[in-house]
Parts: structure tokens; sequence; C-alpha cells
């Protein structure tokens, strides 16, 4: 029951960063195109640098939890195909739990950085744009990431090991 809760909780919360960062790569290609162009006509967007380095954090925050979700990442399973069924569920156990620990110190970590930043009203460097928001995100992209493990390492107890 708190497992279906969870998913719908983490299904939603990945749509909706999934639409967020492909609006975000939509905005960092369209900048790095316009800002090439303008070189070409010697008139570079100062501050293009700063703003694609934003929005590719937002991008690759955003798409964790929805990767691990899908489970889109790279797998080398060399070894582990070897063991049997009931020792791989183990290593999954642990490997979830550990990494759930991992990314959850983590997203803490660089909201206690978003905080800091946003609490002494530092600024970016050539655009001097209040970047804090951009921290937060990246640690909400973590946080999603880590209620992603979470729910994978509860679903290896199921009944037969499913875990996808």
């Amino acid at each position: 029951m708190i497992t279906k809760i969870l998913e719908a909780i983490n299904g939603f919360l990945n749509r909706i960063l999934l639409i967020l960062g492909g609006i975000a790569v939509l905005a960092l290609m369209t900048l790095a195109t316009i800002n090439v162009v303008l070189r070409i006509l010697h008139i570079p967007f100062r501050g293009a640098y700063e703003i694609v380095s934003f929005l590719g954090a937002i991008v690759i925050a955003f798409a964790l939890g929805y990767t691990q979700k899908r489970k889109d990442h790279i797998v080398v399973d060399i070894l582990t195909e070897r063991f049997s069924k009931r020792t791989n569920r183990i290593l999954d156990r642990v490997n979830y739990f550990v990494s759930f620990i991992f990314f959850t110190i983590v997203s803490w970590q660089i909201y206690l950085w978003g905080m800091k930043i946003w609490e002494s009203n530092e600024v970016s460097e050539t655009l001097k744009v209040i970047y804090h928001p951009f921290i937060l995100s990246v640690a909400f992209g973590f946080a999603v990431l880590s209620l992603t493990l979470i729910i994978d390492f509860i679903k290896t107890f199921d009944k037969g090991g499913n875990k996808d």
C-alpha cells in the first residue's frame, strides 16, 4: 500500500522534472546556437556560458530519478550475471540502500550549500544572476533520485524479488 503511494508520488515528480528538464535542454540549445551565430557576427552574448552551465545542471539533476526508475543507466553485469537470483537480489538490496544513503547525503549537502548562497545573497560573476534557485533545484533532483532508490530497495522485498 505505502509502496503504491510512494510510486505514484515518485512518478508524478519524475514526470514534472522530465518536462522541466526538457524545457531546460531546449533553452540551453537555443542559447548556445544563438551565441554561436552572434559570435560569427562578432557580437557574442556575454554570460551565455553561465546560463548554459546553470541549465546543464538542471538538465542532469532532473533526469536522474527518471533514468533510475526506467533503469536506463549503464549496467556492467559481467560478474553478477553468473550469480544466483537470490545473490543478485541481495546485491541489489545493498546497492539500492547504499545508493539511497549516499544520494540523500548529496541532496542534503547541496541543499545546505544553496541555503548558504541564498543567505549570503551571492550572485553569479558575469550576469549577477541570483543562482541559489539552480542549486536548490539540483538538490531537489537528487532528492527525487533518492526517493526512486528507496522505492527500488523496498521493491526487492516483494514476492519473487521483482525489482522492476
